[in-house]
This record gives C-alpha cells, sequence and structure tokens, in this order.
C-alpha cells in the first residue's frame, strides 16, 4: 500500500522528508516501511512465522555454501540509494561482510543479491515495486520466494530498456527444486507456505 506520493529528486527536501518518516513511524507502527519512486510504501502486516521462517531458511542454507567473508544477511539497516529516492529492506542480503562496515544504511552497489519472501498482505511490492527498484539501484541478483503459490524466481543481467535498468533473465522454480542465487545453489524442499 503506497501512503505517500513519490518521485522525489536527488537529494530533495521530499525525499528526506519522507525518510525521516519511514523513520519515526518504524519505532511506533506496526509492519514495514520503505521509500520507492512511487512514495512510502507500507506492509501493514508484520511478517509473520512462514515468512521469516523461510527468510531464516534461505539464509542459513545460503550460509552453509558461501566461503568466509560472505553474508546472508538477514537484520538491519535497509539498502539506500538517496540519488534515485529509494529506501529498501531486502529480508536477506547476500553481502561481504567488509561492505557491511561502518554507520547508516548500506551502498545498493555493495550487495551481490538482494533476496524476498513474497508478503501476503502486499505481492506486488515484491513482484512488481521491487522489482522495477532493484536493478536501478544495480543489484545484480534478484531472488523470490513466494509462500502463497510455493513457487518463485531468480533475475538477473541487467539491461537498460526506455522504462529504465530492467532484469534480462529470469529462472522461475517451484519450492522442492533446488535453486541457484549467484554462485551457490540450495533446496527449497520444506519451505514453509501460507495456509
Amino acid at each position: 500500500m503506497t501512503i505517500a506520493p513519490g518521485n522525489a529528486q536527488m537529494g530533495s527536501p521530499q525525499y528526506r522528508a519522507m525518510r525521516d518518516a519511514v523513520d519515526q513511524m518504524r519505532d511506533c507502527l506496526p509492519g514495514k516501511f520503505e521509500i520507492t519512486k512511487e512514495g512510502i510504501v507500507h506492509d501493514m502486516l508484520a511478517p509473520g512465522r512462514p515468512h521469516e521462517f523461510t527468510a531464516g531458511l534461505v539464509s542459513r542454507r545460503l550460509e552453509q555454501n558461501m566461503p568466509e567473508g560472505i553474508w546472508a544477511f538477514t537484520g538491519t539497516p535497509d539498502v539506500e540509494d538517496e540519488p534515485e529516492g529509494i529506501k529498501r529492506h531486502p529480508d536477506v542480503m547476500l553481502i561481504a561482510t567488509d561492505d557491511m562496515e561502518g554507520q547508516g544504511s548500506f551502498d545498493p552497489s555493495t550487495l551481490i543479491a538482494a533476496i524476498e519472501v513474497v508478503s501476503r498482505s502486499n505481492p506486488d511490492n515484491d513482484w512488481v515495486s521491487k522489482m522495477r527498484d532493484y536493478p536501478l539501484l544495480g543489484i545484480p541478483i534478484y531472488a523470490i520466494f513466494d509462500p502463497r503459490t510455493g513457487s518463485g524466481a531468480v533475475l538477473s543481467e541487467i539491461h537498460p530498456t526506455p522504462q529504465g535498468p530492467r532484469y534480462a533473465t529470469r529462472k522461475d522454480f517451484v519450492y522442492g527444486e533446488d535453486v541457484t542465487i549467484g554462485e551457490w545453489t540450495i533446496s527449497t524442499d520444506g519451505l514453509p507456505r501460507y495456509v
């Protein structure tokens, strides 16, 4: 659900006001807040157990295959590109340990991949808005796990289009199959579904 109009320009007072509002609302309202080109997006329901369990399982399965120094990170902070006017919070971020140091939001150009577990209350945020925003931020791989359908997709190979950068390659999968995200392949067996 979009709750404020977007199109904030580079370093604009409108973007800074939206960022301040998001930071304040996180402390007192339930749900997840992000800033997109369309404005502030509020996923009103806090992620439930199947959502969080999926993110945790995917993170742990990836980390079992990844070398030392790369994390499948599920915590805060956000990923922010102020010039683009976008502040997002992937459910799982593949990122090098060195790129996690410092203060503030992560630089999106340091992410190896962003992984989202589709929200039951706002699936278009993951399947539409983030599919547009993540290549714009330069995140090379975007993986989507959808507990509603027991399926997902891995998107990669950013290329220019008249509407802006988009992913050129999409590999769909269903739960039970192995899925490759970047250099690492994990099983999707036993991932929870929404009921």
